[in-house]
């Protein structure tokens, strides 16, 4: 495929992507707060926007994500059925705004925004509100009340920008739409974000050589560390089969057609997913 060819698509994709978020974010989602350990809790929704994680201390919250920003006086309320202390850092999985509006309200309350540095580049493309005051590339660590929690990027999965959010006491993992759990919720592919269908199962044998036991998804309900290596399982299985049918020969109708059959029709979800597969696998 040529380049003209190749950038005409990912234009199209971005805009299909803007399209699938603008959806949503208008009205606050309605939120429920659940307990993984005595110390940590997850404020979740269904489907949309992604899930919030917090991790309490008697120095301050650290929260990873913090969903749209309509959802931010939401998720303040959520957190103080669980404690008094003051968010003191707020960490994005990645760029998108259902993981990432709130940051600016944070801001404002004197929170420190923590992403990889291509997340944050995502959102300086995007002109998003709210972009990170800290950034790493490779590996970070946040020490708040006696607590840990280590901050990992071991390539692209979702988008370029993913990162994987670690509490080692807890024996816990905030794993972002890397790691998505449930029938509405497939592998999306966000190939204007630097996504890749090629190394995501890579990226995930990164996070699962942690020891954790607790793992939560950016959609969906607490899991565990077996369901996620079965999504793992599935990335690789995805990958190989849409490469299978690009070699033989088949065509975009054909190979959506088995996306939709054996992979939960991830290309329903997310506009532009085999356009992407067919530039990246061809």
């Amino acid at each position: 495929m040529n380049k003209r060819l190749s950038l005409a698509l990912c234009l199209g994709l971005a805009l299909c992507a803007a399209s699938v978020y603008g959806q949503f974010g208008n009205a606050p989602a309605k939120l429920t707060i659940v307990k993984v350990r005595d110390d940590l809790f997850v404020i979740r929704n269904d489907f949309v926007p992604g899930n919030t994680t917090a991790l309490v201390t008697n120095e301050g919250v650290v929260l990873v994500d913090d969903k749209f920003e309509v959802d931010h006086e939401n998720i303040l309320a959520q957190l103080k059925t669980v404690t008094n202390q003051p968010i003191k850092y707020v960490v994005n999985t990645h760029h998108h705004g259902d993981h990432s509006g709130g940051n600016a309200k944070l801001q404002a309350m004197n929170v420190q925004v923590v992403s990889s540095e291509a997340a944050r580049q995502h959102m300086v493309d995007a002109r998003q509100p709210g972009l990170p005051n800290v950034t790493f590339t490779d590996r970070s660590l946040i020490r708040l009340g006696g607590k840990d929690v280590e901050l990992y990027y071991f390539g692209r999965a979702h988008t370029s920008g993913d990162i994987f959010v670690y509490f080692p006491a807890q024996r816990a993992l905030a794993a972002g739409d890397a790691f998505t759990f449930g029938p509405a919720t497939p592998q999306l592919i966000d190939y204007p974000g630097g996504g890749s269908a090629k190394d995501w199962p890579r990226t995930l044998d990164g996070a699962l050589r942690l020891d954790f036991d607790a793992v939560v998804p950016g959609h969906g309900d607490v899991t565990t560390k077996a369901e996620m290596r079965k999504f793992r399982d599935s990335t690789l299985a995805m990958r190989n089969r849409v490469h299978d049918l690009i070699v033989q020969k088949k065509t975009k109708d054909e190979i959506g057609a088995v996306l939709k059959a054996e992979f939960q029709g991830a290309q329903m979800v997310f506009p532009g997913v085999i356009d992407g597969l067919l530039i990246e696998l061809q």
